[in-house]
């Protein structure tokens, strides 16, 4: 399949060469640096880090890269030549050998601590210090900052090799993980929900480390084997990798006095923050304490606001905790995450997340993330009543405003202007009761059906539904009759509201069933499938042809239920 986007932009980047003016390291430059770090950036053992926000790394390398995929989209809108992607010096920089990048791009890269909350519960045991100076980026080291058409990037090796945060492990991501972030980030990028995004990934012929996984055909909850896997690297891409669990670190470290900049350090991200991610809502001239205050007003925005999606087109993060929250407010960190098929409310792919994280509760732990934020920033106002009085109100607001747009999602993906209670209510009934698939449900509705038969294509037809189809299919019957009768009572055509809801209700969802098998074939070199599914997966809401309707738009084969690193999987990666 060609998996080439259309053309919008002659690209004006066409070689590392060209990139390379427009670097420009603000976090390295304006942020404070580990007292105790190498300048040259060979620190690769685990140890504690006390102070500074970021310690200088050079990645490692992985052995003899060989080019699996790239995102044409992102390149496409960053100006590069898609011919750069197998280009040996892009190659070598994006394998995460940056000794030889041109000037003024630096031979060394960076990696940054955070703090760990989990649900709102403060942890440090996860540290191998106890102390919560051991935890950050133990595997990613971003390598370059640049503004390309005014907009500021960091580009970030995922699998880039050990920093002093790695907690003992061999600072490596596999290809099966690497595909799998690869395509989610660019699949959520392509159903409109803020994601951080995918550049190119490249795996390693020769090198190899071991993972607990599952043997084929397994049941078991946790991984039953150990198995031998190929190294990669996945280059991930955002306006900034700044988490909320950062700024926890430097609250935390401000509240206890530490060290004598701890409070200064905790201004300085939280400045950094703001001029990263937020100087489009929040004027650089005002106080700080009016900077704090639109802070926190802007994120609980974008943050409802994206949980909103990820309910909307079916995503579970699965490993939610503050330290995988971007507090730029969008997707960072795709771990256990998954895409709810079978419609269960506490659906969660990992096995190690509980309910807490699961589908329909990620509204509240978001709300807990947070909370978490709110934490972070009240050090910074201790001497500000008004402005603390003013971040105290938008806190317990929280709630409030998820709600609000948690109904505004549920109303667009039925097609309707106003949210109904009692409709919602009885439909979410329904499809517990029948056990439907989330994503073709919607997407069945999107087209205004009037009678049930269209939407059974949806149906996994659970025990209730088998106990009793007929009384359901008469429930199912009424339920159309009601809704039909509110989309009849608006404003728009049936087909003005049926494009509406095509727009919102994807009918391609990467499914993990379909994942698999594609890091299964490019474990033996063939990326033929991943490439596929990247051109299906950007394409979410088109009817595309007839033959990936058959292969992508249908029920979860019953033999996949309950199979380990399928249906639900560890944190291996």
């Amino acid at each position: 399949m060609n998996n080439r986007q259309p053309e919008q932009t002659l690209p004006s980047i066409t070689t590392l060469d060209d990139l390379a003016p427009l670097a420009n390291y603000s976090l390295m430059d304006r942020l404070t640096a580990d007292p105790d770090a190498t300048p040259h950036g060979d620190d690769h053992q685990q140890r504690q880090v006390f102070s500074g926000h970021y310690v200088p790394v050079k990645p490692t390398p992985i052995a003899d890269p060989e080019y699996v995929a790239h995102s044409f989209g992102l390149f496409n809108e960053l100006g590069f030549a898609d011919s750069m992607a197998q280009s040996d010096d892009f190659v070598r920089m994006f394998s995460g050998d940056i000794s030889q990048v041109p000037e003024p791009m630096r031979k060394v890269g960076w990696a940054c601590g955070y703090a760990l909350s989990i649900y709102g519960t403060e942890y440090d045991q996860q540290c191998p210090f106890k102390t919560g100076n051991g935890y950050g980026d133990g595997r990613a080291v971003s390598v370059l900052e640049a503004v390309i058409n005014g907009q500021r990037w960091e580009m970030q090796l995922k699998g880039g090799g050990r920093t002093p945060y790695c907690r003992g492990g061999d600072g490596r991501a596999v290809l099966r993980s690497s595909v799998r972030e690869f395509l989610a980030q660019e699949h959520m990028h392509a159903l409109g929900v803020p994601t951080s995004r995918s550049l190119s990934l490249y795996v390693s012929k020769t090198e190899q480390v071991r993972r607990p996984w599952y043997s084929e055909g397994s049941h078991s909850m946790d991984p039953d084997t150990m198995v031998s896997e190929a190294v990669a690297i996945s280059t991930r891409v955002a306006p900034s990798f700044l988490r909320v669990g950062q700024l926890e670190l430097f609250s935390r470290r401000a509240r206890k006095q530490e060290h004598p900049q701890a409070l200064q350090e905790l201004e300085m991200i939280v400045r950094h923050l703001i001029e990263r991610e937020y100087a489009d809502v929040i004027n650089n001239t005002l106080p700080l304490a009016e900077k704090v205050v639109l802070l926190a007003d802007a994120f609980r925005d974008r943050l409802t606001s994206l949980v909103a999606n990820w309910v909307r087109v079916g995503f579970c993060q699965g490993n939610f905790n503050s330290d995988n929250c971007a507090a730029g407010g969008f997707t960072l960190d795709y771990g256990p995450f998954g895409f709810c098929e079978r419609f269960d409310p506490q659906y969660q792919p990992w096995t190690g997340g509980g309910q807490h994280f699961s589908f329909l509760n990620q509204p509240v732990a978001a709300e807990r993330n947070f909370h978490m934020f709110w934490t972070a920033l009240r050090p910074l106002l201790a001497a500000e009543d008004a402005a603390l009085q003013q971040l105290d109100e938008i806190r317990s607001g929280f709630e409030t405003v998820m709600q609000t747009k948690m109904r505004e999602m549920w109303a667009e993906k039925l097609g309707l202007d106003t949210f109904d209670m009692p409709l919602f209510r009885e439909l979410a009934a329904l499809m517990m009761e029948t056990s439907v698939d989330y994503t073709i449900l919607f997407r069945e509705l999107s087209h205004l059906p009037d009678d049930i038969s269209p939407l059974q294509k949806s149906f996994y037809k659970g025990p209730s539904y088998q106990a009793d189809s007929a009384a359901l299919d008469q429930r199912w019957a009424e339920w159309l009759t009601a809704w039909n009768a509110l989309i009849d009572s608006q404003s728009l055509s049936r087909d003005e509201i049926s494009g509406k809801m095509k727009r919102v209700n994807p009918k391609y969802s990467l499914r993990e069933w379909l994942v698999v098998p594609a890091y299964q074939q490019a474990a033996v070199g063939n990326y033929a499938l991943i490439r596929e599914l990247q051109e299906v997966m950007t394409q979410p809401y088109a009817e595309q042809s007839q033959a990936v309707e058959d292969k992508y738009y249908r029920l979860k084969p019953a033999e996949f239920f309950e199979l380990g690193g399928m249906s639900h999987y560890s944190c291996s990666s």
